[in-house]
Protein backbone atom coordinates (compact mmCIF):
# COMPACT_ATOMS: atom_id res chain seq x y z
CA UNK A 1 0.00 0.00 0.00
CA UNK A 2 1.29 3.18 -1.11
CA UNK A 3 1.94 5.84 2.01
CA UNK A 4 -1.04 8.54 1.24
CA UNK A 5 -3.28 5.50 1.30
CA UNK A 6 -1.91 4.16 4.05
CA UNK A 7 -1.61 7.93 6.13
CA UNK A 8 -5.51 7.84 4.62
CA UNK A 9 -6.48 4.40 6.38
CA UNK A 10 -4.73 5.14 9.79
CA UNK A 11 -6.16 8.80 10.16
CA UNK A 12 -9.62 6.83 9.20
CA UNK A 13 -9.14 4.51 11.73
CA UNK A 14 -8.38 7.07 14.15
CA UNK A 15 -11.15 8.94 13.82
CA UNK A 16 -13.65 5.79 13.89
CA UNK A 17 -12.46 4.39 17.30
CA UNK A 18 -12.65 8.24 18.32
CA UNK A 19 -16.04 8.12 17.72
CA UNK A 20 -17.24 7.17 14.45
CA UNK A 21 -17.23 10.95 13.45
CA UNK A 22 -18.92 9.86 10.00
CA UNK A 23 -19.08 13.65 8.51
CA UNK A 24 -15.92 14.36 9.64
CA UNK A 25 -13.94 11.16 8.40
CA UNK A 26 -16.01 12.18 4.58
CA UNK A 27 -14.66 16.04 4.88
CA UNK A 28 -11.01 15.15 5.50
CA UNK A 29 -11.07 11.98 3.17
CA UNK A 30 -12.03 14.37 0.45
CA UNK A 31 -9.38 16.96 1.31
CA UNK A 32 -6.69 14.56 1.31
CA UNK A 33 -7.87 12.90 -2.00
CA UNK A 34 -8.93 16.12 -3.83
CA UNK A 35 -5.19 17.34 -3.02
CA UNK A 36 -4.37 14.84 -6.14
CA UNK A 37 -5.43 14.57 -9.46
CA UNK A 38 -8.43 12.82 -10.18
CA UNK A 39 -6.82 9.27 -11.19
CA UNK A 40 -4.34 9.04 -8.72
CA UNK A 41 -7.50 9.64 -5.90
CA UNK A 42 -9.17 7.06 -7.74
CA UNK A 43 -6.33 4.52 -7.47
CA UNK A 44 -6.00 5.51 -3.72
CA UNK A 45 -9.45 4.97 -2.95
CA UNK A 46 -9.17 1.72 -4.01
CA UNK A 47 -6.45 0.40 -2.49
CA UNK A 48 -7.64 1.83 1.10
CA UNK A 49 -10.90 -0.40 0.55
CA UNK A 50 -8.33 -3.36 -0.75
CA UNK A 51 -6.81 -2.73 2.87
CA UNK A 52 -10.12 -2.59 4.76
CA UNK A 53 -10.94 0.98 5.05
CA UNK A 54 -12.36 1.22 8.90
CA UNK A 55 -15.19 -0.36 10.00
CA UNK A 56 -18.24 2.38 9.38
CA UNK A 57 -21.66 2.75 10.45
CA UNK A 58 -23.64 0.17 8.57
CA UNK A 59 -26.65 1.06 6.73
CA UNK A 60 -29.74 -0.17 8.19
CA UNK A 61 -31.63 -3.48 7.50
CA UNK A 62 -35.12 -3.68 7.08
CA UNK A 63 -37.50 -5.94 5.01
CA UNK A 64 -39.32 -2.89 4.05
CA UNK A 65 -36.08 -1.88 1.65
CA UNK A 66 -36.01 -4.89 -0.17
CA UNK A 67 -36.49 -5.07 -3.51
CA UNK A 68 -37.08 -7.94 -5.26
CA UNK A 69 -36.77 -7.71 -9.73
CA UNK A 70 -35.69 -10.52 -11.94
CA UNK A 71 -35.32 -12.89 -9.19
CA UNK A 72 -33.03 -11.09 -7.49
CA UNK A 73 -33.64 -9.73 -3.63
CA UNK A 74 -31.86 -6.45 -3.08
CA UNK A 75 -31.45 -5.95 0.68
CA UNK A 76 -32.02 -2.19 0.07
CA UNK A 77 -32.37 -0.21 -3.10
CA UNK A 78 -29.14 1.19 -3.57
CA UNK A 79 -25.91 0.11 -5.47
CA UNK A 80 -22.64 1.23 -6.89
CA UNK A 81 -22.71 1.70 -10.26
CA UNK A 82 -19.76 0.69 -12.74
CA UNK A 83 -16.79 2.50 -13.74
CA UNK A 84 -15.41 2.81 -10.17
CA UNK A 85 -14.55 -0.82 -9.30
CA UNK A 86 -13.63 -1.27 -13.20
CA UNK A 87 -11.24 -4.69 -12.50
CA UNK A 88 -13.25 -6.23 -9.86
CA UNK A 89 -10.77 -5.56 -7.00
CA UNK A 90 -13.03 -3.80 -4.46
CA UNK A 91 -17.26 -5.71 -4.87
CA UNK A 92 -17.21 -6.86 -1.09
CA UNK A 93 -15.59 -3.75 0.49
CA UNK A 94 -18.11 -1.59 -1.47
CA UNK A 95 -20.91 -3.84 -0.11
CA UNK A 96 -19.51 -3.18 3.64
CA UNK A 97 -20.06 0.43 3.19
CA UNK A 98 -24.03 -0.31 2.59
CA UNK A 99 -24.72 -0.28 -1.08
CA UNK A 100 -27.53 -2.84 -1.24
CA UNK A 101 -25.48 -4.07 -4.61
CA UNK A 102 -22.30 -3.14 -6.38
CA UNK A 103 -21.69 -3.36 -10.77
CA UNK A 104 -18.18 -4.13 -11.63
CA UNK A 105 -16.89 -3.25 -14.68
CA UNK A 106 -16.70 -2.29 -17.65
CA UNK A 107 -15.11 -5.09 -18.69
CA UNK A 108 -13.64 -6.15 -22.07
CA UNK A 109 -12.54 -9.53 -23.41
CA UNK A 110 -8.91 -7.63 -23.40
CA UNK A 111 -6.95 -5.49 -21.52
CA UNK A 112 -6.90 -2.16 -23.09
CA UNK A 113 -5.48 1.16 -21.42
CA UNK A 114 -7.85 3.85 -22.68
CA UNK A 115 -7.53 7.18 -23.61
CA UNK A 116 -4.75 9.04 -23.18
CA UNK A 117 -4.38 11.13 -19.89
CA UNK A 118 -5.56 13.23 -18.37
CA UNK A 119 -8.83 12.20 -18.81
CA UNK A 120 -10.68 12.73 -15.56
CA UNK A 121 -12.06 16.33 -14.55
CA UNK A 122 -13.52 17.47 -11.55
CA UNK A 123 -16.01 20.12 -11.67
CA UNK A 124 -16.31 20.98 -8.03
CA UNK A 125 -18.66 23.90 -8.43
CA UNK A 126 -21.11 21.41 -10.14
CA UNK A 127 -20.47 18.29 -8.44
CA UNK A 128 -19.82 16.71 -11.30
CA UNK A 129 -17.15 14.63 -13.40
CA UNK A 130 -15.93 14.47 -16.63
CA UNK A 131 -14.76 11.95 -17.92
CA UNK A 132 -12.98 9.93 -21.17
CA UNK A 133 -11.38 7.00 -19.86
CA UNK A 134 -12.34 4.82 -22.73
CA UNK A 135 -13.12 1.27 -20.91
CA UNK A 136 -9.48 1.30 -19.16
CA UNK A 137 -9.44 -2.04 -18.12
CA UNK A 138 -7.42 -5.37 -17.02
CA UNK A 139 -9.65 -7.66 -19.78
CA UNK A 140 -11.56 -10.29 -18.72
CA UNK A 141 -8.89 -12.67 -17.23
CA UNK A 142 -8.19 -10.76 -14.43
CA UNK A 143 -11.54 -10.09 -13.53
CA UNK A 144 -12.72 -13.54 -13.72
CA UNK A 145 -9.74 -14.52 -11.26
CA UNK A 146 -10.89 -12.20 -8.80
CA UNK A 147 -14.64 -12.81 -9.13
CA UNK A 148 -13.96 -16.63 -8.74
CA UNK A 149 -12.03 -15.74 -5.48
CA UNK A 150 -15.25 -14.65 -4.30
CA UNK A 151 -17.36 -17.45 -4.80
CA UNK A 152 -19.89 -18.42 -2.64
CA UNK A 153 -19.96 -14.85 -0.91
CA UNK A 154 -23.00 -13.36 -0.01
CA UNK A 155 -24.37 -10.08 -2.05
CA UNK A 156 -25.13 -9.03 -5.30
CA UNK A 157 -22.57 -8.12 -7.77
CA UNK A 158 -23.42 -7.47 -11.29
CA UNK A 159 -20.89 -7.62 -14.24
CA UNK A 160 -20.62 -4.83 -16.72
CA UNK A 161 -19.80 -5.92 -19.87
CA UNK A 162 -18.39 -3.86 -22.92
CA UNK A 163 -16.43 -4.43 -26.38
CA UNK A 164 -12.87 -3.06 -27.01
CA UNK A 165 -12.80 -0.28 -29.16
CA UNK A 166 -10.94 -2.19 -31.93
CA UNK A 167 -12.91 -4.91 -32.18
CA UNK A 168 -14.11 -6.11 -35.56
CA UNK A 169 -17.49 -7.61 -34.21
CA UNK A 170 -18.43 -5.77 -31.14
CA UNK A 171 -21.24 -8.12 -30.67
CA UNK A 172 -19.12 -11.11 -29.97
CA UNK A 173 -17.54 -9.29 -27.19
CA UNK A 174 -20.56 -9.36 -25.55
CA UNK A 175 -21.26 -12.53 -26.12
CA UNK A 176 -17.53 -13.54 -24.91
CA UNK A 177 -18.51 -11.63 -21.13
CA UNK A 178 -21.62 -13.19 -20.80
CA UNK A 179 -19.74 -16.93 -21.59
CA UNK A 180 -16.59 -15.58 -19.18
CA UNK A 181 -19.06 -14.02 -16.25
CA UNK A 182 -22.80 -15.90 -16.29
CA UNK A 183 -21.20 -18.48 -13.63
CA UNK A 184 -20.04 -15.95 -11.46
CA UNK A 185 -22.41 -12.83 -11.69
CA UNK A 186 -25.01 -12.10 -9.68
CA UNK A 187 -26.74 -9.98 -13.17
CA UNK A 188 -24.38 -8.94 -16.85
CA UNK A 189 -25.34 -5.58 -17.57
CA UNK A 190 -24.37 -4.77 -21.70
CA UNK A 191 -23.07 -1.40 -21.74
CA UNK A 192 -23.60 0.02 -24.91
CA UNK A 193 -23.57 3.56 -24.16
CA UNK A 194 -20.16 4.96 -23.08
CA UNK A 195 -19.46 8.07 -25.45
CA UNK A 196 -15.69 7.36 -24.74
CA UNK A 197 -15.61 4.54 -27.54
CA UNK A 198 -16.00 5.28 -31.16
CA UNK A 199 -18.64 4.36 -32.54
CA UNK A 200 -20.13 2.36 -29.60
CA UNK A 201 -23.29 4.36 -28.92
CA UNK A 202 -24.24 3.32 -32.48
CA UNK A 203 -25.12 0.11 -30.74
CA UNK A 204 -28.18 1.73 -29.95
CA UNK A 205 -29.82 1.91 -32.91
CA UNK A 206 -33.03 -0.48 -33.63
CA UNK A 207 -31.04 -2.53 -35.90
CA UNK A 208 -27.96 -2.78 -34.20
CA UNK A 209 -29.53 -3.37 -30.99
CA UNK A 210 -31.87 -6.10 -32.29
CA UNK A 211 -28.95 -8.38 -33.57
CA UNK A 212 -26.58 -7.54 -30.28
CA UNK A 213 -30.00 -8.72 -27.60
CA UNK A 214 -30.59 -11.64 -29.50
CA UNK A 215 -27.13 -12.66 -29.22
CA UNK A 216 -26.73 -11.78 -26.11
CA UNK A 217 -29.94 -13.39 -24.99
CA UNK A 218 -29.34 -16.52 -26.85
CA UNK A 219 -25.65 -16.78 -25.00
CA UNK A 220 -27.00 -16.36 -22.19
CA UNK A 221 -29.36 -19.29 -22.38
CA UNK A 222 -26.75 -21.54 -23.33
CA UNK A 223 -25.04 -20.94 -20.50
CA UNK A 224 -27.22 -21.47 -17.25
CA UNK A 225 -24.76 -22.34 -14.17
CA UNK A 226 -26.20 -25.02 -12.79
CA UNK A 227 -29.79 -24.38 -14.06
CA UNK A 228 -29.32 -20.48 -12.66
CA UNK A 229 -31.65 -17.50 -14.55
CA UNK A 230 -29.17 -14.82 -14.60
CA UNK A 231 -30.79 -11.78 -15.43
CA UNK A 232 -29.07 -9.31 -18.53
CA UNK A 233 -29.72 -5.55 -17.91
CA UNK A 234 -28.98 -3.13 -20.55
CA UNK A 235 -27.55 0.28 -20.28
CA UNK A 236 -28.28 3.13 -22.52
CA UNK A 237 -27.27 6.55 -22.73
CA UNK A 238 -29.24 9.59 -21.55
CA UNK A 239 -28.84 11.43 -24.90
CA UNK A 240 -31.60 9.57 -27.10
CA UNK A 241 -34.52 11.32 -28.31
CA UNK A 242 -38.61 9.79 -28.19
CA UNK A 243 -38.42 7.93 -31.41
CA UNK A 244 -35.10 6.21 -30.32
CA UNK A 245 -36.53 5.47 -27.15
CA UNK A 246 -39.46 4.07 -28.46
CA UNK A 247 -36.82 1.50 -30.66
CA UNK A 248 -35.09 0.55 -27.73
CA UNK A 249 -37.99 0.15 -25.47
CA UNK A 250 -39.81 -2.48 -28.79
CA UNK A 251 -36.43 -4.29 -28.43
CA UNK A 252 -36.17 -4.49 -25.10
CA UNK A 253 -39.78 -5.99 -24.79
CA UNK A 254 -39.16 -8.27 -27.77
CA UNK A 255 -36.08 -9.94 -27.00
CA UNK A 256 -36.84 -10.38 -23.60
CA UNK A 257 -33.89 -8.81 -21.49
CA UNK A 258 -34.37 -8.93 -17.97
CA UNK A 259 -33.91 -5.10 -17.41
CA UNK A 260 -32.30 -1.23 -17.67
CA UNK A 261 -30.48 0.91 -16.50
CA UNK A 262 -30.69 4.73 -16.82
CA UNK A 263 -28.63 5.95 -17.77
CA UNK A 264 -24.49 6.28 -18.79
CA UNK A 265 -22.83 9.81 -19.03
CA UNK A 266 -23.90 12.51 -21.29
CA UNK A 267 -22.45 14.57 -23.86
CA UNK A 268 -24.66 17.10 -23.46
CA UNK A 269 -23.00 20.64 -21.37
CA UNK A 270 -25.86 21.84 -19.44
CA UNK A 271 -25.08 25.53 -17.92
CA UNK A 272 -22.38 24.68 -15.61
CA UNK A 273 -20.23 27.00 -12.86
CA UNK A 274 -16.76 25.36 -13.19
CA UNK A 275 -14.93 27.49 -15.37
CA UNK A 276 -12.60 25.96 -18.21
CA UNK A 277 -12.77 22.68 -17.64
CA UNK A 278 -16.59 22.49 -18.84
CA UNK A 279 -14.85 22.36 -22.24
CA UNK A 280 -13.16 19.36 -22.55
CA UNK A 281 -14.51 15.95 -24.33
CA UNK A 282 -16.62 13.11 -22.35
CA UNK A 283 -19.18 11.93 -20.41
CA UNK A 284 -20.65 14.62 -18.08
CA UNK A 285 -21.93 12.97 -14.54
CA UNK A 286 -23.17 14.27 -10.89
CA UNK A 287 -25.56 16.54 -10.26
CA UNK A 288 -26.02 17.99 -13.44
CA UNK A 289 -27.25 14.97 -15.00
CA UNK A 290 -29.88 14.44 -12.61
CA UNK A 291 -32.29 15.80 -14.58
CA UNK A 292 -32.05 14.39 -17.87
CA UNK A 293 -31.38 11.09 -17.06
CA UNK A 294 -34.37 10.92 -14.52
CA UNK A 295 -36.52 12.41 -17.37
CA UNK A 296 -35.81 9.41 -19.39
CA UNK A 297 -36.51 6.83 -17.16
CA UNK A 298 -39.71 8.22 -16.88
CA UNK A 299 -40.23 8.16 -20.13
CA UNK A 300 -38.73 4.42 -19.92
CA UNK A 301 -40.95 3.10 -17.45
CA UNK A 302 -44.30 4.46 -19.50
CA UNK A 303 -43.26 2.60 -22.14
CA UNK A 304 -41.65 -0.35 -20.86
CA UNK A 305 -45.01 -0.76 -18.15
CA UNK A 306 -44.99 -1.27 -14.65
CA UNK A 307 -43.19 -4.86 -13.99
CA UNK A 308 -40.39 -3.72 -16.27
CA UNK A 309 -37.01 -3.75 -13.72
CA UNK A 310 -35.60 -0.40 -14.25
CA UNK A 311 -32.28 0.95 -12.52
CA UNK A 312 -31.73 4.51 -12.25
CA UNK A 313 -28.54 6.32 -12.44
CA UNK A 314 -27.15 9.85 -12.79
CA UNK A 315 -26.84 12.80 -10.40
CA UNK A 316 -27.93 10.64 -7.41
CA UNK A 317 -25.83 12.27 -4.02
CA UNK A 318 -28.46 12.15 -1.58
CA UNK A 319 -31.58 10.59 -0.07
CA UNK A 320 -34.09 13.02 -1.63
CA UNK A 321 -32.31 12.61 -5.73
CA UNK A 322 -32.50 8.53 -4.78
CA UNK A 323 -35.51 8.73 -3.76
CA UNK A 324 -36.49 10.87 -6.47
CA UNK A 325 -35.30 8.40 -8.93
CA UNK A 326 -37.45 5.46 -7.41
CA UNK A 327 -40.75 8.41 -7.34
CA UNK A 328 -39.80 8.58 -11.43
CA UNK A 329 -39.95 5.26 -12.06
CA UNK A 330 -36.87 3.24 -10.60
CA UNK A 331 -36.91 -0.21 -8.79
CA UNK A 332 -33.41 0.42 -7.47
CA UNK A 333 -30.92 3.44 -8.04
CA UNK A 334 -27.00 3.68 -8.34
CA UNK A 335 -24.85 6.19 -8.09
CA UNK A 336 -20.50 7.07 -8.28
CA UNK A 337 -20.17 10.90 -9.07
CA UNK A 338 -21.64 11.32 -5.64
CA UNK A 339 -19.45 8.93 -3.27
CA UNK A 340 -16.43 11.34 -5.13
CA UNK A 341 -17.64 14.63 -2.95
CA UNK A 342 -19.91 12.60 -0.07
CA UNK A 343 -17.27 10.20 0.84
CA UNK A 344 -17.46 6.70 1.88
CA UNK A 345 -20.18 7.23 4.61
CA UNK A 346 -22.52 8.17 1.83
CA UNK A 347 -24.20 5.24 0.90
CA UNK A 348 -24.97 4.30 4.90
CA UNK A 349 -26.73 8.23 4.75
CA UNK A 350 -29.02 7.67 1.78
CA UNK A 351 -30.24 3.76 3.02
CA UNK A 352 -30.98 5.50 6.26
CA UNK A 353 -32.47 8.34 4.73
CA UNK A 354 -34.84 5.96 2.47
CA UNK A 355 -35.58 4.06 5.44
CA UNK A 356 -36.72 6.92 7.32
CA UNK A 357 -39.21 8.34 4.55
CA UNK A 358 -40.43 4.79 4.32
CA UNK A 359 -41.72 5.74 7.80
CA UNK A 360 -42.64 8.95 7.70
CA UNK A 361 -45.01 8.25 4.80
CA UNK A 362 -46.20 5.00 6.23
CA UNK A 363 -45.65 2.80 3.02
CA UNK A 364 -45.45 -0.60 3.48
CA UNK A 365 -42.36 -1.04 1.98
CA UNK A 366 -39.69 1.51 -0.52
CA UNK A 367 -42.25 -0.36 -3.45
CA UNK A 368 -45.34 1.85 -2.92
CA UNK A 369 -43.19 5.04 -2.77
CA UNK A 370 -42.30 4.02 -6.89
CA UNK A 371 -44.39 5.88 -9.63
CA UNK A 372 -45.62 9.08 -7.48
CA UNK A 373 -44.31 11.54 -9.63
CA UNK A 374 -44.00 9.73 -13.04
CA UNK A 375 -46.57 12.14 -14.40
CA UNK A 376 -44.62 15.61 -13.56
CA UNK A 377 -41.14 13.82 -14.35
CA UNK A 378 -43.03 12.91 -17.94
CA UNK A 379 -43.57 16.87 -18.36
CA UNK A 380 -39.68 17.53 -17.83
CA UNK A 381 -38.02 17.86 -21.44
CA UNK A 382 -35.38 15.54 -22.39
CA UNK A 383 -32.69 18.31 -22.67
CA UNK A 384 -33.35 19.70 -19.15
Amino acid sequence: MGSAAAAWAGWAAHISAAGGLSLLLDRLGKSLLFSFDPETAHGLSLRALKCGLPPIAGAPRDKRLQVEIAGLVFPNPLGMAAGYDKNAEVPDALLRLGFGFAEVGTITPLAQPGNPKPRIFRLEADGAVINRLGFNNEGHGAAEKRLKARAGRAGIVGVNIGANKDSADRAADYELGVKRFVGLASYLTANISSPNTPGLRNMQSREHLSDLLTRVMTTRDAHRPQGRHVPVFLKIAPDLGEAELDDIAAELLDKRVDGLIVSNTTIARPPLKTPGVAGEAGGLSGVPLFARSTAVLARMRQRLGEHFPIIGVGGVDSAETALEKIRAGADLVQLYTGLIYGGPTLPARIVSGMLAEVQQTGAANIRELRDSRLAHWLDQPLDG
